[in-house]
């Protein structure tokens, strides 16, 4: 597909979203008083110019505050960091890295780095550490969500193939979601099925997933299975297929090899359905109307992501999925096949590069003899890795155990997101040198670094990502480079040439692109022997100038040379039905199940599962910034069953504590109503920068997948208890405040305040006194409005400036405390009004409607009271009808599900009065 090139204005650029896989399509135009506006690109064919929310807050993202602007250096007597130039931060790690290889070797050095890297990034680092190095210690945070899918697309297809693209999912007359909550960790493409059903309400959709997500509000069926047993359901359907005659013999016999073996395999374990519904924990008659409808519909897409690939059983789940649709011949064509549908925005364009330890670049295999030659001599490497290097897991392992002894981090904060992470900073503490590249100053994973390097951020950087859909697009800069940052590329090619090595004295970054889409070519042609060319082939992309590069439109690989210059891109794979194994043979994978290694037992009785929310990314550093982002879900929580929380004794609302054999975390407890008996979720992004104790990384066990390394993100036992305190509150302050010893806290930002939840142990003496001291208050005769009600506990104080509220403070022993989102909203006004004041007296607004409640919609900022008012009023009976009034879900559309439930409770409450 060729999309027509739209010329960039002075002040408008086309560039690349840089959360999830979808890739979307993004025009940023800077006005000339320095703000920024941030639009969708009609013209993107991922998107087509819808953005979700997170998206369109770019904006309230990409200022200085909090930005890591200059190098530093940690101090060697007084164990601080401070500024230092870039020639003797550099020299500090080129020498570091020189010094412990010549003692210890290749091995004793380390690369981890992240999907959040522009493939030009990834392409340097990964030549650096297995070609000029010598050894494969480079891992990605990506292996911490799509490595399984990559190992599963390898053992049935050869290569880390993705077949499909997201016309598909218009297409298909079933889409099956597993383990994928796409309401809200891909709202654009979630959007887009959303609105194909519109069109054709014949079309599908079943939902696969232990938790009702806001995904399953759409969904014809919800199959709720206990977690961890996904193989035994799509075994159970391998059989289904099979003994039902729904099965491509034709194709099977001609293009696949290998079914016997797992079709016995499937038969041993599932194949009274029965059975798998028990071990699923699933109605049978639910169970077997899944079955039929995929074996009654040609056009089926299984789309999948972390609720299958974190599990030390991942590979197996994506493979059992792949055997299904190898059986019904539903590969290759129009409206089907398995998708993975990846979590960041660039964690295709590492596997392309082999940013994986256990990968070479450009699709090559590090144990092929021939690769490894046709890569080191492309790059004139005076070495090559001739081994896997270390997963992520066993990486941080080897560190602790003094193995690995200097490890350089890019773009990734892993103190926060990998498993048993008090681990993680225990290897980083006592490791002799941690180099970290980042655009924060301050993280988890900062705090243990020796060197600190500025790098580049979004709407900064200059060079391509690759969706989940193989489609590979531009990132394009238009701010100006903040402070001293550098992108990751230069200060790679910094470091190798202090290090003595040649091949990286590039001027640009197209010229990097330039020699990644050449290696793709090297070596990649049939041969009279049977070899299989390598589908990542971006010869169609080589040898183009900076103005080209600059100029490049979004295209899938692989890109094959055509007329006129025009790249000629493939929207699907193996549609010849040849796959990348050397007899041109798709593999049947057998899949035996098995039970997650750690299991619930007596001490931890419940089963931790993980993920992400809506409105946040990662671990916060970026997405935090957002005062519109934090609207929505401000602290971590844990959501669970209110009969579990019966008996683990705790409240809804309160504060608890999961812990696990390898670490704890608090949270507030709550009953979101998608939880089954026996688990809890608790989400991934908070951070000791965000909270006092909320890294849910520490609780997560760190067994991983033996074929993967993947870790079990979604299944680790947990005990849930109560944390005790004497008082709950929350302050909102127009500066930010030093806490001093809190029990509990959160920090999240607001538009022009810092808001701050609290709960502490301690019993407060003088109310007044103890609230002037944390505000900063010497003066007497500060306008100074407080409330006390000693019997009742509670106590509310307000410090007005000029007129306007500069902070306030509000304490109950009770966790129900005033809405802060009518608190936040005195903030914005020049001049508090009498009824103003006599509301931060009370507790409450004097005026009604004023409280607009907790945001559902961030892209309109639309709050829950707003929409159950206009619900009530008008007696709406649709998602359609609320929209039309307040605009909410009329964007990114992933608060529709919330607005559904709101309807059914507005409609309920009007019913029984």
């Amino acid at each position: 597909m060729n999309i027509p090139i739209i010329p960039e204005t002075a002040n408008s650029v086309r560039t690349t979203c840089p959360y999830c896989g979808v890739g979307c399509g993004v025009r940023a135009t800077v006005h000339a008083n320095g703000t920024t506006d941030i639009s969708g690109d009609t013209q993107h064919p991922a998107n087509a110019g819808r953005l979700c929310v997170k998206g369109s807050a770019l904006d309230e993202t990409i200022g200085r505050d909090g930005r890591l602007l200059y190098p530093h250096m940690r101090d060697s007597i007084t164990g601080n960091l401070r500024r230092t130039s870039w020639d003797q931060a550099l020299d500090t790690v080129a020498q570091g890295f020189s010094d412990i290889i010549k003692r210890h070797g290749p091995d004793a050095v380390a690369f981890y780095v992240s999907g959040q890297l522009l493939t030009e990034d990834y392409y340097i680092a990964n030549k650096l550490m297995k070609g000029y190095i010598g050894s494969a210690n480079i891992d990605t945070n990506s292996r911490l969500c799509m490595s399984s899918a990559v190992a599963g697309h390898k053992r049935a297809f050869g290569a880390d193939l993705v077949p499909v693209c997201y016309e598909d999912l218009e297409l298909a007359d079933l889409v099956v979601l597993t383990g994928s909550n796409t309401a809200w960790c891909h709202p654009v493409l979630f959007q887009r099925i959303a609105k194909i059903r519109e069109t054709r309400p014949a079309m599908k959709l079943v939902v696969i997933d232990p938790r009702r997500t806001a995904t399953c509000e759409l969904a014809d069926l919800h199959l709720p299975v206990r977690a961890g047993t996904d193989v035994w359901l799509f075994n159970g359907l391998l059989h289904y297929l099979s003994q039902h005659g729904k099965t491509d013999a034709a194709f099977v016999a001609a293009h696949t090899n290998g079914l016997d073996e797992a079709l016995a395999t499937a038969a041993a374990s599932s194949a009274d359905p029965l059975t798998v519904a028990k071990i699923c924990k699933v109605d049978v008659r639910d169970l077997l109307a899944f079955y039929e409808l995929f074996a009654s519909t040609e056009k089926v897409v299984s789309a999948f992501s972390q609720g299958v690939n974190q599990s030390s059983a991942g590979t197996d789940k994506v493979n059992s999925i792949i055997n299904c649709h190898l059986l019904s011949g539903r590969i290759g064509r129009p409206g089907m096949g398995p998708f993975s549908i990846t979590g960041q925005p660039n964690a295709m364009g590492g596997r392309e590069v082999g940013g994986l330890a256990n990968m070479l670049a450009a699709h090559m295999d590090l144990d092929n003899p021939a690769h490894r030659q046709t890569v080191q001599t492309f790059w004139n490497a005076p070495r090559i890795a001739d081994k896997p290097g270390l997963k992520a897991v066993d990486l941080f392992h080897a560190i602790e155990q003094g193995k690995v002894k200097a490890v350089w981090i890019m773009a990734t904060n892993p103190v926060v997101s990998l498993p048993d992470a008090d681990q993680v900073q225990r290897a980083l503490a006592q490791c002799e040198l941690v180099v970290v590249s980042d655009i924060t100053e301050k993280t988890d994973t900062n705090a243990c670094a020796h060197v600190l390097l500025p790098a580049l951020g979004w709407g900064e950087k200059d060079g391509t990502v690759t969706n989940s859909e193989r489609r590979i697009s531009r990132q394009r800069p238009f701010l100006p480079p903040p402070g001293e940052a550098r992108a990751d590329w230069q200060i790679l090619c910094d470091v190798a040439q202090r290090m003595g090595f040649d091949g990286f004295r590039y001027q640009s970054v197209h010229e990097i692109f330039d020699e990644h889409a050449r290696l793709t070519a090297r070596d990649n042609t049939a041969t009279n022997s049977g070899k299989q060319p390598r589908l990542l082939n971006l010869s169609g992309l080589c040898g183009m100038g900076k103005a080209r590069f600059d100029a490049m439109q979004p295209v899938q690989w692989p890109v094959m040379p055509a007329a006129h210059d025009e790249p000629r891109g493939t929207q699907r794979l193996f549609t010849d039905h040849h796959f990348a194994h050397p007899d041109g043979r798709a593999r049947f994978i057998p899949t035996a199940p098995r039970t997650p290694k750690n299991m619930p037992d007596q001490d931890y009785p419940l089963s931790l599962n993980t993920g992400r929310v809506r409105d946040q990314w990662h671990t916060m550093t970026r997405s935090g910034k957002s005062p519109k982002l934090n609207n929505h879900i401000s602290e971590s929580f844990i959501d669970m069953h209110p009969q579990d929380a019966l008996l683990c004794g705790v409240r809804e609302g309160g504060l608890a504590r999961v812990s696990s054999p390898w670490g704890a975390m608090v949270a507030r407890v709550q009953h979101g109503g998608g939880i089954p008996r026996g688990s809890i979720f608790v989400p991934i992004h908070w951070n000791n920068q965000s909270a006092s104790d909320a890294r849910i990384g520490a609780v997560v066990n760190p067994v991983v997948d033996p074929v993967s390394g993947e870790p079990e993100f979604k299944h680790t036992p947990v005990r849930v208890e109560e944390f005790p305190v004497s008082w709950h509150g929350f302050i909102l302050s127009r500066h930010d405040l030093a806490l001093g010893e809190i029990a509990h806290w959160s920090r999240i930002q607001g538009r022009a305040l810092t808001r701050y939840e609290l709960a502490g142990r301690n019993q407060i003496g003088h109310h007044g006194q103890w609230a002037r001291q944390l505000f900063g208050i010497h003066d007497p005769d500060a306008d100074w409005l407080e409330y006390e009600d000693k019997t009742a506990g509670m106590y509310r104080a307000v410090h007005i400036r000029d007129d306007r509220i500069e902070s306030c403070l509000f304490l109950s022993p009770r966790p129900d405390l005033p809405s802060r989102t009518w608190l936040a909203s005195l903030f914005a006004k020049d001049l508090l009004e009498e009824a103003d004041r006599i509301g931060l007296l009370i507790g409450q607004p004097i005026e009604k409607g004023i409280d607009t409640g907790p945001t559902i919609c961030s892209c309109f900022g639309v709050g829950r009271n707003t929409i159950c008012d206009i619900i009530r009023q008008q007696n709406i009976t649709s998602v359609t009808q609320v929209t039309s009034c307040l605009k909410a879900g009329g964007n990114c559309g992933s608060c529709v599900p919330e607005i559904k439930k709101l309807l059914e409770l507005t409609m309920a409450e009007a019913t029984e009065s």
